[in-house]
């Protein structure tokens, strides 16, 4: 298997970083505002902004599953991957543009939520947020040193520590303007090298008539471009994770509220093509492995595309193999110690240490070093081999738990703290029966469980109608949705407890939190948050625009 030499290796990572490094500069400013270090004071530009958030939903392991994905379930494993990802993105934007109409200076979702009900949801939001963006530090500097010790003589620890320092080095100074930034260009790189790698491959490994040899390895399931197996073990789960992941992952919240209000609508729409065109060309590596008989070095599915390439690309395709991966895990990484920082800044010191009295400086000081420190986990973590797999499970589901509370926060004024609070944590232990059945899937527990599973279903059906349609027309979808999966869902899905699982998180909270919520009397005026949501440092008279904003 082909690779590249220390001194290549080195020589592209000192350019790729090096590059990345030398664009942040020009964008350092001497006076700091604390604002435009966390969302670039929310008035990023229309080209800036859809690349960078293109470039974070397409990071290292998207890249990585989507050609397992191929490999596991054939022609329709890398459309189930990267269609319901690019659909979810989509559906989020019309809830964006409403969270930015009662938040227009938020800096996080969690922020918002301490105007809205107080500490206890502000906490349990940021919380799942900085630990969810930990995991993701962490998944990326895995990614950087498996591909490193694939495609080079360099080790694994090299390959971490490298992704590591230089990630630090271009986002610590400038934050959150360094990621998106740094984005567009890595973005470009990215679907370049997709554009040639993609159709190089193909025709490498014998074009039309291998493909046509190819179909007969497949089995049934993998040859079935409406595989029910590949929908119910791998595009139902995702269809489901992905939603929580919009709504609870600070990197795609924060350039919600940095781009620019009346380019939210278009950022979304071309970050949907561009996440769905880059993903899925991707995935197909992995059918094409599968149908050429390739084995994954040491049974381990994230070495399908380094190893595709090693073996039909020459050295020079390789090598730019190699810089779209570390463009794409860096691009998500820098987004990750930009959520970061913003995080605690914003809603451990912001909201809770200065008790009122926010002292910029000290709120710099905060996020950069946040940054140090995340970075120093994600290293340990990757190297000591630590396993996020659990960890990655248990706060997709209270990302999903946090669906509807966060959402249904911003329009109906009858959700109260309480019912926010209280609806995570309830569906959070349903949740853990049912993903890891701590009580046996049978009987009564079955049913509560397949019961809230279709009203889970429902919700995620009726919240992708209402974004997209309105509320009659959600409300309806919803409604219809649920009736009709509740006879298929019985006795049926206790066999899937991912799936069930996932559903059951967002069904349980939506329970809990209508029924509190209803037994309430409370009513909140939405025009405070507007008061209570403000900037943490205004910028003086006269201060000129941001390089970033200038893109339109």
């Amino acid at each position: 298997m082909f690779q590249l030499s220390a001194v290549t290796t080195a020589l592209l990572l000192l350019a790729f970083y090096g590059f990345t490094f030398l664009m942040t500069l020009s964008i350092r400013e001497k006076k700091e505002n604390v604002d435009g270090f966390m969302v670039s004071n929310g008035a990023v530009g229309f080209g800036i902004s859809a690349a960078s958030m293109t470039a974070t939903w397409v990071w290292a392991a998207s890249l990585y599953a989507a050609a397992s994905s191929g490999y596991t379930y054939g022609v329709s494993g890398p459309i189930h991957y990267g269609l319901w990802g690019a659909l979810m993105i989509l559906c989020i934007y019309p809830f964006g543009r409403h969270f930015r109409r009662v938040a227009p200076k938020a800096h996080t979702l969690a922020e918002v939520m301490h105007a809205r009900h107080g500490r206890s949801s502000q906490l349990i939001l940021a919380v799942s947020n900085i630990v969810g963006s930990v995991i993701s530090l962490t998944a990326n500097f895995t990614a950087a040193g498996a591909l490193v010790e694939i495609l080079t003589p360099l080790s694994f620890l090299h390959g971490v520590l490298i992704a590591a320092v230089g990630v630090l080095c271009y986002t610590l100074w400038s934050g959150f303007r360094a990621s998106v930034l740094t984005d567009f260009a890595q973005l470009v790189a990215m679907m370049v090298a997709a554009a040639l790698i993609v159709p190089m491959v193909f025709f490498a490994t014998g074009g039309i008539g291998a493909l046509d040899q190819g179909v007969a390895t497949l089995t049934t399931e993998q040859a079935n471009f409406f595989s029910g197996e590949a929908f119910l073990e791998q595009g139902g789960p995702y269809l489901a994770a992905v939603l929580a992941y919009a709504i609870g992952n600070q990197t795609i919240a924060q350039r919600l509220f940095a781009v620019r209000q009346d380019r939210i609508k278009s950022t979304f729409i071309t970050a949907t093509l561009g996440y769905a065109g880059t993903v899925i060309g991707l995935g197909m590596l992995g059918l094409l492995a599968v149908m050429v008989g390739l084995q994954p070095l040491n049974g381990d599915m994230n070495n399908i595309i380094p190893q595709m390439a090693s073996e039909y690309l020459s050295p020079v395709m390789v090598g730019l193999l190699f810089i779209m991966v570390i463009g794409s895990l860096s691009s998500t990484a820098d987004s990750d110690l930009a959520a970061l920082s913003s995080l605690v800044m914003t809603d451990i010191y912001g909201k809770n240490l200065a008790r009122g009295k926010v002292n910029p400086r000290t709120m710099l000081h905060i996020g950069r070093i946040t940054m140090v420190a995340a970075t120093a986990l994600g290293v340990m973590f990757a190297v000591s081999n630590f396993n996020i797999l659990d960890l990655l499970v248990f706060v997709g589901a209270l990302w999903g738990a946090l669906v509807f509370p966060v959402i249904a926060s911003f329009y109906w004024d009858r959700i109260t703290n309480r019912a926010f609070t209280a609806s995570v944590l309830v569906a959070l232990v349903f949740f853990l029966v049912a993903r890891f059945e701590l009580l046996p899937l049978t009987g009564v527990v079955a049913l509560v469980m397949e019961i809230a599973a279709a009203i889970g279903a429902a919700v995620v059906f009726g919240f992708m109608a209402f974004g997209l349609f309105g509320k009659r027309v959600g409300f309806s979808v919803g409604a219809v949705a649920g009736v009709a999966l509740l006879p298929l869902i019985l006795g049926f899905l206790r066999d899937y407890p991912t799936l069930l699982g996932s559903l059951v998180s967002y069904g349980v909270s939506t329970v809990v939190c209508v029924a509190i919520s209803m037994a309430a009397q409370e009513r909140f005026d939405f025009s405070v948050i507007d008061q209570r949501v403000t900037e943490f440092q205004m910028r003086e008279a006269g201060t000129p625009p941001e390089p970033v904003e200038a893109a339109r």
